[in-house]
């Protein structure tokens, strides 16, 4: 045999048969085929096509982002290499609670909790209160108390927050965990979280189901109102969690001094939260949580809205300041080295540091680490030492060994009659609670629009400085060619250009044969991507017979750099971690697209326009407002305002269809499109203000559901920039257009 494991004695007969291959049948087959016949040849307008670099564009997004994380997590590292005393890791806790006192709050008043108990099931050893309170007025909270029978008053007590499951404390497992500790002598209090059990946001009787899907899509989905905001949604489950405190506190049967909490994955990022947070908490075990973390972000991604800040890491927080600012209250964190979304390595060295901070206490043994070789789960290890450190640090004797219990059904679990808390009470939710506030919001905003010059300015510096926008430097290189066609009539040429980091940018640039110098230029921006109107016949085809230059590049995150190694809202939520955003990425992106071609022969730097499809209108706006060398500008199907997203129970952008997902799983959510904390500064129509004098379309407007905008909406949200156009005396050079194909007239209005 030989080295490809052929029979030696076969290698002549090869190496004729590769021979005839290569000189006869092969020319035959090409000289055969029609496409030769006719002079043409097939396109591949892949721009990295056999490129050793960069050829892994599906990575390209979170690989940024994950650079630019590591310098803040590198920063944050050398402050905690400064800590060598008590004094230090208690200056460095005053730091931590105030900023998370303002990454995650502020915290609404306590307000009367108006506790009713709905029902109560009598078990053998306990009895249960089926209970609602009110976290803020309004905001119901469905749960249950279970108490032990027999016990004398002021008896330790666990406050039980629910990981992502539908069901929330109905389920086998958490019943397991809770039954055992009441058994064991705790009263313990179990709530069902935002969006789960009978707290659910978009619950749709006719599905029986939320309408949007399970827990984790829910909170995306009410967390992207509440990022636009400039908050996290991790407020309200903390919230929640809290008052739950204040109601175990507000029982005679509990000992207001011995207050514990526990929770699982999304339960046990909750613990974390409330944990660092009230000082009434003596006790708290974190099972298998994830909030932002060094590994967390290379490996495995942010999951879900509430495990991340607004500009959290950018403000020097991580997994690791939520136990550190409790030191030296007895803490219990469990993890499994085979989890299918956390990082064992980041719980790993998580713990290495926390223990850091302990040991300078003087309570290393007040810092418990326990991990089991298991997936995401709460395996009996894992549960008989969450009983234990609860019996040990609340005072409580007995065994830690985990009894039977007898579970109970999810219908005798039910708090409420109808199942739901909004469909039995009504009041509030996160969107109507965040709808107020973002209210207030709009109305400084329209305070500050009455002073036209000094408005436009302002948002100019905000909207830079929330998108994370980074003007675009000069990178030595140039263009990188990789090929061309000709067509009829025009060549289509593959180009990239350097992005702000270890990136390309891919475009293509389609170029009118024999065109005259002083050709105006286009910019094309397509959420498919460089090639959704490529073809012969396409819209980029239309516009360079009739003389422009069009170039459509692949903006970082869609078309051939779209992200192909993380859930989308991973490589979002990480932006938003780090202070920046896609969006503003984006718009970097398009204004380096936009200075290549004012160096490129034949283009006329004077006469670059911007073409936005969709929800590809948003970076293009805001690249526009940055950058007065894209000279007009024409939005197609845009989005009409961050306002009507915020405004709005429903909305559709950044919904993905999910297929196959049946009602539980029927979307994907992303955050792509927004920037966090926008509406604390501006809105889209803001930008479009910023763009006066220069001609700008906007055709076929798009509301929250991305149906077409009604003239009752086109007039609130485009007045501003129309008052803006008029008092610079070119009211003419705004237009509204309803739905529009002909994309080359709007183009040649716009170079009159």
């Amino acid at each position: 045999m030989n080295a490809m494991g052929l029979p030696r004695g076969n290698s002549s007969r090869v190496c004729f048969a590769r021979r005839l291959l290569l000189a006869v049948i092969l020319p035959a087959l090409i000289l055969g085929s029609p496409a030769f016949a006719q002079g043409q040849e097939e396109e591949d307008l892949n721009v990295f096509w056999k490129w050793a670099r960069w050829n892994n564009p599906g990575g390209f997004l979170i690989e940024h982002l994950i650079g630019q994380a590591d310098l803040l997590y590198a920063s944050r590292d050398r402050a905690i290499e400064e800590l060598k005393t008590r004094q230090d890791w208690l200056a460095r806790q005053d730091w931590v609670r105030s900023r998370l006192a303002e990454l995650i709050g502020p915290f609404p008043e306590r307000g009367p909790l108006n506790p009713r108990v709905t029902g109560i099931i009598r078990k053998p050893g306990y009895r249960i209160e089926k209970l609602v309170y009110e976290s803020m007025p309004g905001f119901h909270v469905p749960g249950c108390l279970f108490i032990p029978e027999d016990r004398e008053p002021g008896m330790p007590a666990i406050l039980n927050v629910i990981g992502h499951n539908q069901d929330a404390f109905r389920d086998e497992l958490y019943q397991i965990v809770y039954l055992n500790l009441v058994k064991k002598g705790f009263v313990v209090l179990a709530i069902d979280p935002i969006g789960q059990g009978e707290h659910v946001q978009y619950f749709d009787p006719e599905i029986g189901f939320s309408s949007i899907g399970y827990s984790v899509i829910e909170h995306c989905y009410f967390g992207n109102q509440c990022f636009l905001a400039g908050y996290s949604p991790a407020r309200y489950f903390t919230w929640d969690a809290i008052r739950g405190i204040d109601y175990l506190v507000s029982r005679d049967e509990v000992d207001a001094e011995r207050i514990g909490v526990a929770g699982f994955s999304g339960g046990g990022t909750v613990t974390a939260y409330v944990s660092a947070l009230d000082e009434r908490v003596k006790a708290a075990a974190a099972s298998s949580w994830s909030v932002a973390s060094r590994r967390q972000t290379e490996t495995k991604g942010t999951q879900d809205a509430e495990s991340v800040f607004v500009h959290g890491l950018l403000n020097g927080i991580t997994f690791e300041d939520l136990v550190e600012v409790r030191a030296p209250k007895p803490t219990l964190l469990t993890f499994t080295t085979r989890d299918e979304y956390l990082s064992i390595q980041g719980a790993r060295e998580a713990y290495r540091e926390i223990a850091g901070a302990y040991r300078e206490f003087g309570a290393e043994a007040d810092l418990v680490y326990v991990e089991d070789d298991f997936e995401h789960w709460m395996t009996p290890r894992i549960r008989t030492a969450i009983y234990g450190f609860f019996q040990k640090h609340l005072g409580v004797t007995g065994s830690p060994q985990e009894e039977p219990v007898e579970f109970i059904s999810r219908e005798e679990l039910r708090v409420t009659p109808t199942g739901q808390a909004l469909t039995w009470l009504g009041g509030e939710s996160v969107f109507s609670v965040n709808r107020r506030e973002t209210e207030k919001l709009l109305e400084s905003l329209a305070a500050s629009r009455s002073d036209i010059p000094s408005h436009l300015d302002r948002v100019r510096g905000r909207a830079r400085q929330l998108s994370g926008y980074r003007e675009p430097r000069e990178i030595p290189g140039g263009l990188l060619f990789n090929g061309r066609y000709q067509r009829d009539g025009y060549s289509v040429g593959k180009y990239a250009v350097r992005g702000e980091g270890d990136y390309m940018i891919p475009f293509l640039l389609f170029v009118p044969a024999g065109g005259e110098t002083g050709c105006p230029a286009v910019v094309y921006l397509h959420p498919g991507g460089k090639t959704a109107e490529a073809g012969t016949g396409g819209k980029i085809e239309q516009l360079v017979r009739k003389g422009y230059v069009v170039a459509a590049p692949d903006l970082l995150g869609a078309g051939q750099t779209e992200n192909l190694v993380t859930r989308r809202l991973a490589d979002d939520y990480t932006a938003l971690n780090i202070g920046r955003s896609l969006v503003g990425i984006q718009a970097g992106d398009i204004v380096r697209v936009v200075r290549r071609l004012e160096h490129l022969a034949g283009v006329d730097p004077k006469r670059i326009a911007g073409v936005g499809v969709d929800e590809m209108c948003i970076p293009l706006l805001h690249a526009a407002a940055f950058d007065s060398a894209i000279s007009r500008v024409v939005l197609l199907g845009s989005p009409i305002s961050y306002r009507s997203i915020s405004m709005n129970r429903f909305y559709r952008i950044g919904l993905v269809e999910n297929r196959n997902g049946g009602i539980h799983h029927p979307y994907e959510v992303d955050f792509g499109w927004g920037v966090a904390g926008a509406l604390t500064a501006y809105d889209l129509p803001d930008l479009i203000g910023c763009l006066a004098a220069r001609k700008v379309v906007l055709a076929g407007l798009r509301n929250e559901l991305l149906e077409p905008a009604t003239d009752r909406l086109v007039s609130l949200e485009i007045d501003f920039p129309r008052r803006v156009y008029s008092d610079r005396k070119v009211p003419e050079n705004l237009r509204v257009l309803p739905e529009v194909d002909d994309l080359v007239s709007l183009l040649d209005w716009c170079f009159e």
